[in-house]
């Protein structure tokens, strides 16, 4: 793996990886605890649409999926909570018309578009220099408004209902924390592609929730897990020639399904102890 750091795009794709985990480890422990799962995955999905415009106009597909992403965001958050309609109803309506939206603006666009399956699917070895700094900077913005309403973020995923009776804005706290989902996925799609963000928003999440039920604690272990994983998927893929962002995920989900057999294996070894 050493001589490999001599390549530009492999510590390119080192990087894209622990940026991709400060940001998953983060966000995905909120995601995980407040089991929003399904909006975040309808979110990285309708964001699609965001792709195909930015196709059809002919600029990077990342400055087209960042403000559709933030768009979904808001739109799936306000609608859920404003109407009557059920959430996943709504969730399902614009994560299919957001892929729809796609769809259209490639077929409209002339020529054939090369790199369409990375954004589909992930490939960390082709992440450019520009996209590490708008990777950085998004982490950036992810860090900053987390430790500023790290409690409010807190009261909302615990006991919604208690801190909207004491008085904390609620509603926009969710916008927000939906808005910063949006924009992990923005930071992720290089890496796994918009099919598996979800497996990457929650998998080290989860596995860090099985260790400890401190929400900072389960950031960090998330944090670190999601580097081990992605680093071990990177390496992988590299090595046999498959692809980096399915690499990554099967390394995560291999871990964490050893992890909770082991867990229970330990629980019922301690149990007849016991007994």
């Amino acid at each position: 793996m050493i001589e490999l750091l001599q390549y530009e795009f492999m510590r390119n794709a080192i990087f894209a990886g622990l940026l991709a985990s400060i940001a998953c480890g983060i966000i995905g422990v909120y995601v995980v605890v407040k089991k929003i799962v399904f909006i975040s995955g309808g979110i990285a999905h309708a964001s699609f649409g965001g792709i195909g415009i930015s196709y059809f106009l002919g600029i990077n597909p990342i400055f087209g999926v960042l403000p559709f992403s933030l768009f979904s965001a808001l739109t799936m958050g306000t609608i859920s909570k404003r109407s009557d309609v059920p959430e996943d109803t709504i969730i399902g309506i614009l994560w299919s018309l957001g892929m729809a939206i796609g769809i259209i603006f490639i077929g409209w666009t002339p020529g054939y578009a090369p790199d369409l399956m990375t954004y589909l699917f992930g490939n960390i070895l082709t992440v450019p220099g520009s996209d590490i700094y708008l990777m950085l900077a998004l982490d950036v913005i992810i860090i900053g408004t987390v430790y500023l309403l790290y409690k409010e973020f807190m009261a909302l995923c615990y006991d919604e209902e208690f801190s909207r009776v004491s008085g904390v804005p609620t509603g926009k706290l969710y916008l927000l924390l939906l808005c910063l989902i949006a924009l992990t996925v923005v930071v992720m799609i290089r890496v796994v592609g918009l099919i598996l963000v979800i497996a990457l928003l929650t998998i080290p999440a989860a596995l860090s929730r099985q260790y400890t039920s401190n929400m900072k604690v389960m950031m960090y272990l998330s944090i670190l897990f999601g580097a081990i994983f992605t680093i071990t998927g990177l390496a992988l893929s590299y090595y046999f020639d498959i692809a980096s962002g399915a690499t990554i995920i099967i390394v995560m989900a291999t871990a964490y399904l050893l992890n909770t057999v082991l867990q229970k294996w330990k629980r019922s070894t301690e149990s007849i102890s016991e007994s």
